[in-house]
């Protein structure tokens, strides 16, 4: 599984990738989904392996590097570390920052590599599973994974869908791969090779955040100072160690589930810690169970996410969305193929991660309290420098003005989005997914000769046309259960 890796360019992606998502992960308002957006573009110049091990450091580092700040300045510096806050930072003022982030750590690095072997035991059995595939069914999957959008996001299921429905739409723009005919171009002739998946994401993410922050520039933070940091005592290993165990499934679980995710894991990983807890009434006052329940699920669910991302195509993240974006544009599909194809590849993505978390933990024990200084860079100054690298990379991919207004656009119509209470993430799974869609869709039906009944006659494209059903019924059904109760 490591030897991939044994390779001073892979080595170096590796290295850097969990530096910079540590970075991005300690900034509050970046994380390693914006922090993939931004650097995406900057990887076309790499390998493909290079790059998939830049943006899977990234993703791994950046999810702990949340708790960070979350613990010094009760500012999770990305939404999966919004739970630590609620024990981190209290504790942390308590004179025990450096105990709090050692807690983090620990249980951060553990939930990571245990995801890692979830990873490498699941995804070959899902992609053994989806050899049975045809093009019907990978339209039905891509249906199903269409229906999740009703819960990837912070918005309401409706909102969801219809952010989700746009960035169908988005996919269409260019020109027909049947009939070569121009669509939604207005005339325009850089629309006819279509909407690049960069520009989009870097908006929606870096550029309306970047918005979103612009609003916030007199906003004023407590800060606590970082004495040192220290690796739990032999009492706090013996405290929490059921609670780390039992985070690292939960965050696996739910990572596997498409749509799903670190913040929802975290969530769950928290209230579960709470819930078997015997001091239950000191969470919210500095509980180091608190901390170790919400750091060990939600980066466990990094490998998790990564399952259905390379074995079905279905993104289990936000950041996972970026990667399959990467892998994308490297000219990568994932599935069943790829196992079967490029084992080499899948191996090494599977070696980086481990890799990554064992090196952030060093990175956490030996540089947190320098790590942390990047938070007292102002707004001021640090989003103009964001704006600018996006510019940069935006226009690098293709050297057109065009992309550059894409992303313009895009940062605005997601600032006004996330204003309204829809979420942006939807967007970018629609327009990933809408061209699998419509391509599989129209093979199917040329494979059935127009005839839509046969689809009802494949014994898979029955049982995920049920699944999308359930997923889609699922939201209301709990909105109902919680109204009764």
């Amino acid at each position: 599984m490591l030897a991939p890796l044994f390779s001073v360019k892979l080595f170096a992606a590796l290295f850097f990738g969990t530096l910079i998502g540590l970075i991005l992960g300690i900034l509050p308002g970046l994380g390693p989904t914006t922090g993939g957006a931004l650097i995406l573009p900057f990887t076309i110049a790499l390998d493909p392996l290079s790059a998939i091990i830049l943006l899977t450091s990234i993703y791994c580092a950046g999810t702990y590097g949340g708790a960070i700040t979350a613990v010094l300045i009760n500012t999770p510096g990305t939404p999966a570390a919004a739970a630590t806050c609620l024990d981190g930072y209290p504790l942390a003022q308590k004179g025990e920052a450096g105990r709090a982030l050692g807690i983090a750590t620990v249980a951060s690095t553990f939930g990571g590599v245990f995801s890692v072997f979830v990873l490498v035991a699941f995804a070959p059995l899902l992609a053994q599973i989806a050899y049975e595939f045809g093009q019907p069914e990978y339209f039905a999957l891509a249906i199903f994974g269409l229906t999740m959008l009703a819960s990837i996001g912070e918005g309401s299921p409706i909102k969801n869908l219809m952010a989700g429905a746009f960035g169908i739409l988005v996919s269409t723009v260019g020109k027909d791969f049947m009939t070569s005919i121009d669509r939604f171009t207005f005339g325009i002739n850089e629309l006819s090779e279509g909407i690049n998946f960069i520009p989009v994401v870097v908006g929606l993410f870096a550029i309306s955040e970047m918005l979103i922050q612009s609003t916030m520039l007199n906003q004023i933070f407590n800060r606590v100072a970082l004495k040192a940091i220290r690796l739990p005592s032999k009492n706090d290993y013996k405290l929490i160690w059921k609670t780390i165990l039992r985070s690292s499934g939960i965050g696996a679980f739910i990572g596997v589930l498409p749509a799903e995710g670190g913040t929802v894991a975290s969530l769950i990983g928290y209230s579960e810690a709470k819930r078997w807890s015997k001091e239950p009434e000191k969470f919210g006052k500095g509980s180091i169970e608190g901390i170790a329940g919400a750091e060990a699920a939600n980066n466990a669910a990094t490998g998790g996410a990564m399952v259905p991302t390379l074995a079905l195509g279905i993104p289990g993240s936000a950041t996972t969305a970026v990667i399959l974006t990467g892998l994308i544009i490297h000219g990568v599909r994932p599935g069943p193929a790829l196992f079967r194809e490029q084992p080499d590849f899948l191996y090494g993505i599977f070696g980086a991660m481990l890799f990554a978390n064992v090196l952030f933990f060093a990175f956490g024990i030996l540089g947190a309290k320098i790590f942390a200084r990047v938070t007292l860079i102002p707004n001021q100054f640090l989003w103009p420098m964001i704006f600018s690298l996006s510019v940069c990379g935006t226009y690098s991919l293709g050297q057109s003005y065009m992309d550059i207004w894409i992303m313009i656009i895009f940062g605005v119509l997601g600032f006004f989005m996330r204003r309204f209470g829809f979420s942006v993430v939807p967007v970018i799974i629609g327009l990933i997914l809408g061209e699998l869609v419509e391509g599989t869709l129209r093979q199917s039906l040329v494979i059935f000769d127009g005839n839509w009944l046969m689809f009802l006659q494949r014994p898979i494209v029955i049982l995920f046309f049920f699944l999308s059903i359930m997923a889609l019924l699922t939201p209301y059904i709990r909105r109902k259960r919680a109204l009764s109760s």
